[in-house]
């Protein structure tokens, strides 16, 4: 095998570990959501730098690691709000945020509403779901960042 055939083998096997490592971590924060996580732990549980796993979370995902966190947790949030029995705050804090200010400005920027105004929304069209498979309502409802939804 010649040097250059090597190298190549060598790369592409260092990149599906890589990937490995990856769905690893989005696995890690589907279950722990609702815990402290950050960049740097997360990279202490895949055996990566920090940036290193930012830099390539991001090219398989399309968003960086804490950026999908958030999107799961406001995804979360919304179920939650849906569900209609916890204040703003309650649901704020059983997602793993700390801090109210953080939460509210997220959720507006992946769902184009404050949490408040999508209770508001939800409890004026809930006789429009009814009915409708939860399936469904959870797909109709994800969290887009809102940028990418004004694009589309």
């Amino acid at each position: 095998m010649c040097q250059t055939a090597w190298a190549a083998a060598r790369i592409e096997a260092q990149q599906l570990a890589d990937l490995a490592r990856l769905r690893r971590v989005r696995d890690r924060i589907d279950r722990e959501y609702a815990e402290p996580l950050n960049v740097e732990a997360l990279a202490r549980g895949a055996h990566m730098s920090a940036g290193h796993l930012s830099r390539q979370f991001r090219l398989a995902y399309g968003e960086s690691p804490y950026q999908y966190l958030m999107t799961r947790r406001i995804e979360r949030a919304t179920a939650l709000l849906r569900r209609g029995d916890l204040s703003v705050t309650e649901v704020c804090f059983a997602v793993g945020c700390s801090s109210l200010g953080t939460f509210s400005t997220r959720f507006t920027e992946l769902m184009g509403m404050s949490p408040s105004a999508y209770r508001q929304a939800v409890r004026e069209h809930a006789g429009v779901a009814a009915g409708v498979p939860q399936c469904v309502v959870k797909q109709v409802t994800r969290p887009l960042r809102h940028q990418d939804a004004l694009v589309a």
